[in-house]
């Protein structure tokens, strides 16, 4: 009989490139291939240690001098409605939910370069193309989702009343939205937050205990939003922490904020590599 040895995961850094958050800061990224029969494990595996999924890759920030960028979930069964998100979701409750395989469309690409060309116009997904967008969405090897939001009073127009997309994936202790968009024209709406309330709501549905936002970075005011959501944790000195006052979080630079690679990776708990194991 013949025996062959797991493959342990193997990481690589990526070059400094400008940041996206951050003026004037260059990012890097700590980041490992998604493939395999254990793909899934791993990706549950490093969810829970603030990395994310981009297509068939786990990433997470590795940055020479900085450390602001921090991974934050919700403590679903903790959350809260403000008063503010409670307006929001009676504003959007007209909006129907379908949830299909992750499989571009036409009508999702042109919603999301109306996004992009809005809100992201020199950012570094302005010059995607369809196939790119598609790749995106379709590359994926674990179960994965794209979850569409339309309102049925505008099924006449050429996106067919499709208000918001968000490419969700399934992990075994929550979903994690990996990106979403939505359409500019109701941004007083905002729809964004919606597609989050209704992802804790989905959550809840599917007895799930998190739902993962990404990361939340302190000085940024595109991502400022995350950090209004009640129970939110983030993943922060080998660690989840509640977030507690986001006023109290610093993105100052420091030459000893980050440890060196090595240990950052010796310090990674892989999951059980055995494809034998239930």
């Amino acid at each position: 009989m013949r025996h062959t040895l797991p493959i342990a995961p193997q990481f690589y850094v990526t070059a400094p490139q400008p940041c996206p958050y951050l003026e004037g800061r260059l990012e890097r990224k700590l980041f490992t291939a998604l493939q395999g029969e254990g793909a899934e494990r791993l990706n549950d595996a490093l969810s829970k240690q603030g990395f994310r999924r981009s297509q068939n890759v786990l990433y997470r920030p590795s940055c020479a001098e900085c450390s602001a960028c921090l991974s934050a979930r919700i403590r679903v069964a903790d959350f809260h409605p403000t008063k503010s998100q409670a307006r929001v979701a009676r504003r959007n409750q007209a909006l129907r939910r379908r949830a299909t395989s992750p499989w571009a469309t036409e009508e999702q690409f042109s919603l999301f370069r109306e996004y992009l060309d809005s809100r992201h116009a020199e950012g570094g997904m302005a010059d995607m193309d369809l196939f790119e967008f598609a790749a995106m969405v379709e590359e994926t090897p674990i179960r994965s989702r794209l979850i569409e939001y339309t309102h049925p009073d505008e099924t006449h127009n050429e996106l067919r009343g499709l208000r918001a997309v968000c490419l969700t994936d399934i992990l075994d202790d929550g979903l994690s939205m990996v990106y979403s968009f939505f359409d500019p024209a109701h941004d007083r709406d905002s729809v964004g937050t919606y597609v989050i309330l209704d992802h804790i709501r989905i959550a809840r549905e599917l007895g799930l205990n998190y739902l993962y936002l990404g990361y939340w970075v302190p000085g940024s005011p595109k991502m400022g939003y995350k950090s209004r959501f009640s129970a939110l944790e983030v993943y922060r000195l080998g660690r989840w922490q509640d977030i507690g006052d986001p006023e109290n979080y610093s993105a100052e630079t420091h030459p000893l904020s980050v440890d060196p690679i090595s240990e950052q990776v010796a310090r990674i708990a892989l999951p059980d590599t055995d494809p034998l194991r239930d």
